[in-house]
């Protein structure tokens, strides 16, 4: 059940947490989105420009990387939450979300530091957006989770 939660959960946490990017790339006009990012970095496919690939293959690569990352990230919530860490609540979730954020945001920064050709974007601005997505993904994966969990206790304690 475990396993199905976190699938489940990872997939609309991981789904929320990408339309806040791609909603803020549409609002700000700054390059937030982390699907084109992730696979054209993993595809090694910057422009000459610094610009990010088109590509279908692109997307894809991205794609199922950014939703197996979440389905694993999901793994880990459930299995602090099992092992008597935290609750199934918005608190919870939002420090999960929040620590989970600073997490990906170092990881980013690594992953811009060693890539060959790394896109040119706003990085330090797409850096600190990661953790406020990731807040999301931190809510929506718990409120999934607690759906499909039925504690007994509300999701706003």
């Amino acid at each position: 059940m475990k396993l199905l939660y976190a699938v489940i959960g990872g997939l609309a946490a991981t789904a929320a947490m990408t339309a806040f990017l791609y909603l803020l790339s549409f609002a700000t006009h700054r390059v937030m989105k982390v699907i084109r990012i992730l696979g054209t970095m993993l595809t090694n496919r910057t422009q000459p420009d610094g610009s990010l690939s088109e590509a279908t293959s692109t997307k894809v690569y991205g794609t199922v990387a950014h939703y197996l990352v979440g389905i694993i990230f999901a793994l880990f919530y459930i299995a602090l939450w099992h092992s008597g860490v935290g609750l199934i609540n918005a608190s919870w979730g939002f420090l999960f979300g929040l620590a989970h954020g600073l997490i990906a945001m170092f990881l980013w920064y690594l992953f811009f530091l060693v890539h060959p050709r790394p896109p040119l974007i706003a990085l330090r601005t797409y850096l600190t957006t990661l953790v406020f997505a990731h807040i999301v993904y931190g809510l929506v994966l718990t409120y999934t989770v607690y759906l499909l969990d039925r504690p007994d206790y509300p999701f706003w304690s």
